[in-house]
């Protein structure tokens, strides 16, 4: 916007695909450094996105098929020669949570199943774990467990749909109480400050959401060596694929 770029405003399910042609029905929008009032919206209109330069997706989970249909429909723009940034065929390739599978050295050790009796056997072995859906966000149906919870087993059982769902966990990290970062990388490069998310006193997530204090950060080195590895696998292996 202060670049002299026209801003619209669209949401998913206003996206339409016919006669070889994606629209939208968009609202011109104006963002502004006003608190609680941080952007005003003029009316709507139908247009075809290939009259946009560039085309940004930002959706929440769930990462379910309505998603994935979204992203079928983006690609179509993309044909037309629209930027859709983040890449619709990206976003499909990559679960946030199970992406991590692609970095275990810079991971606590992690077990992906839809097995009750594996992550039974996981969290007896490991006597501590955080056990998590793969489509979830803002720290929602998130559960740290002692392996001798008397809640475990219907945890286990309802995070895995009876063992019909995948699910994630993870050996539990007690460092989560000095907060966990978010990190931004562009183009390989990682700006020096993390946001670091702090749990409250009384829960063990560390969502904004869920009452988590938010505070800036300078990377450590170990911050930095794990953004290397990732700027070097991504540039190097999945993004050429």
């Amino acid at each position: 916007q202060n670049r002299g770029h026209e801003l619209y405003y669209y949401v998913p399910t206003s996206l339409s695909y016919q006669d070889l042609t994606v629209r939208a029905r968009v609202n011109p929008i104006k963002v502004q450094r006003v608190t609680k009032d941080h952007y005003k919206l003029r009316d709507s209109k139908v247009v075809d996105l290939s009259d946009f330069d560039v085309v940004w997706l930002r959706q929440d989970p769930p990462f379910d098929m309505e998603y994935i249909y979204t992203t079928y429909i983006l690609e179509k723009a993309e044909d037309e020669g629209v930027l859709i940034v983040n890449k619709p065929s990206a976003l499909r390739d990559m679960n946030e949570k199970v992406y991590t599978a692609w970095f275990p050295e810079c991971t606590p050790l992690t077990l992906i199943t839809r097995s009750m009796t594996k992550i039974k056997s996981f969290l007896m072995e490991h006597k501590k774990i955080v056990i998590k859906p793969l489509d979830g966000m803002g720290g929602k149906s998130i559960f740290v467990i002692n392996h001798n919870d008397g809640n475990a087993n219907v945890i286990i059982e309802t995070l895995t749909d009876y063992g019909s769902r995948f699910a994630m966990a993870q050996i539990h990290i007690p460092e989560i109480s000095q907060g966990d970062k978010r990190i931004l990388l562009i183009d390989g490069k990682p700006i020096p400050y993390a946001l670091a998310r702090i749990p409250s006193a009384d829960d063990n997530r560390g969502n904004l959401v869920m009452g988590a204090t938010g505070e800036g950060r300078e990377l450590t080195s170990q911050d930095k060596k794990i953004c290397k590895i990732i700027a070097f696998f991504t540039e190097n292996f999945r993004v050429k694929n």
